[in-house]
């Protein structure tokens, strides 16, 4: 669904730079390489960006307004 504010484990703030982090990956870079270059070093904190799955826009099509 949406992506987290904060790290389940560790409770920091990593929202922020998920927009920039799926804009980079999806241009070809490695994501080790793009969280290494945010400063992303929790192994916690860099499984919320590596096991993230996007699916908002699939589940919008079922909403009724």
């Amino acid at each position: 669904m949406y992506f987290p504010i904060g790290c389940f484990t560790c409770g920091a703030v990593i929202g922020q730079h998920y927009e920039d982090y799926a804009k980079q990956v999806k241009g070809g870079k490695n994501p080790a390489a793009v969280l290494e270059s945010m400063d992303i070093d929790r192994y916690c904190c860099r499984r919320m960006f590596l096991s993230h799955v996007d699916v908002i826009d699939k589940i919008v099509k079922y909403r009724k307004y």
